[in-house]
């Protein structure tokens, strides 16, 4: 069985893992919801659109589901911590998913089309608020969380909602919403017929200009207007999980550190910035496929840049930095931690293997001729 810090750094690996699988996939989802308004002109466009995504949305969810089941297995503190303190910026990002099957199945039932604008814009909505809010969550990642343990070692949060929306922390949110309508006008425009697919180009290209403008500001911040944390005594990644043994120092620019350690690390960032702009260009010249590949890039790299940044942090605290947790005290037990190892090593495959069939069967585009003739409007 390998050591309890490898094993720690493993969870911190698939945790990664399954949030990135969450961001491709369901990503581009919800980045098709975000634009299908304005890329379909008329209700048979925009039903097309819908058919995109409506067949695989449910099993690109899985991932979410996945990353959350990983949460409260692999990291307790971390989810009791998390969900206590980001309570209601968590049931509206629920609310929000809950929205797009209502969505989906209410839109259809009526011919009005007063009924189909207003679940076309419920739509819309369920997808911009969690591509919005998932930006904000890591934001405030940097900013620190205002909570703290009490003396029955309790996640005590001493903010409001409001206060989670700090200026970086909605700059996060931009860069996180431009990504995911980056990624889905790549999907759009590789997966609907035309005059769709060239709209969806059109507002990818400046959904990627956006977004290599937004994280370059957002690094720039980090580097230099922004507080940072570093453990200086008192973490041990072979010790037993508790938050309250370490000292930590705030520090101007420490998110870089890991960055400074290993310049290396830098590749993550610079490809981020240099996929969001092939994707762009790409787009622009008719290579939706190429530009797909690209977008789901920028968003591995981009959560990659981020987690790089923040480790070992998980869930830094700022009203008391030291109560922060890490990787080294947040995890659940070597044992739990191994037997879920194994059953990652055999499922996950089954997982991988299972979406990579659904989208095997699902290739090719949807068209408004396709649709006619196969009697899919409803």
């Amino acid at each position: 069985m390998p050591d309890y810090e490898t094993l720690r750094v493993i969870w911190w690996l698939i945790l990664g893992t399954l949030l990135i699988g969450f961001a491709v996939t369901d990503g581009f989802d919800l980045g098709v919801g975000i634009i299908f308004r304005f890329v379909g002109r008329t209700d048979e466009e925009r039903r097309a659109l819908l058919e995109c995504i409506e067949p695989v949305w449910e099993g690109n969810q899985v991932w979410f589901i996945l990353a959350g089941g990983a949460v409260f297995a692999a990291w307790p503190l971390l989810y009791a911590a998390s969900f206590s303190c980001l309570y209601l910026a968590m049931f509206l990002i629920l609310v929000a998913l809950i929205l797009r099957p209502v969505g989906f199945n209410f839109r259809n039932k009526l011919p009005d089309p007063r009924w189909r604008n207003f679940w076309d814009w419920t739509l819309l909505v369920a997808g911009a608020l969690p591509a919005l809010l998932f930006g904000v969550a890591f934001g405030n990642l940097f900013l620190g969380i205002a909570f703290h343990f009490d003396e029955l070692m309790r996640p005590v949060y001493t903010a409001g909602f409001l206060s989670l929306l700090q200026p970086f922390a909605l700059l996060a949110g931009v860069v996180s919403l431009s990504m995911l309508v980056l990624h889905g006008a790549s999907y759009a425009a590789l997966k609907a017929g035309e005059p769709m697919s060239a709209r969806a180009a059109s507002i990818g290209g400046a959904a990627a200009i956006a977004f290599v403008i937004a994280f370059a500001a957002a690094g720039a911040w980090l580097a230099t207007g922004l507080d940072g944390q570093t453990i200086t005594s008192g973490a041990d990644p072979m010790g037993a999980s508790n938050p309250l043994l370490k000292s930590v120092v705030v520090l101007r620019g420490a998110w870089l550190g890991n960055y400074r350690a290993h310049q290396i690390l830098w590749f993550a960032p610079a490809a981020a910035l240099l996929a969001a702009g092939f994707a762009g260009v790409m787009l622009r010249i008719g290579r939706p496929g190429a530009a797909f590949i690209s977008s789901a890039l920028a968003v591995k790299a981009t959560i990659l840049t981020a987690g790089i940044a923040l480790f070992p942090f998980l869930l830094p605290s700022s009203t008391d930095p030291s109560q922060g947790l890490t990787i080294w005290d947040a995890s659940s037990s070597a044992k739990t931690l191994f037997i879920m190892l194994l059953c990652v090593i055999v499922l996950l495959p089954i997982v991988l293997a299972y979406t990579a069939w659904v989208f095997h069967v699902l290739r090719g585009r949807i068209t408004l001729e396709y649709m006619r003739k196969h009697g899919s409007w409803y």
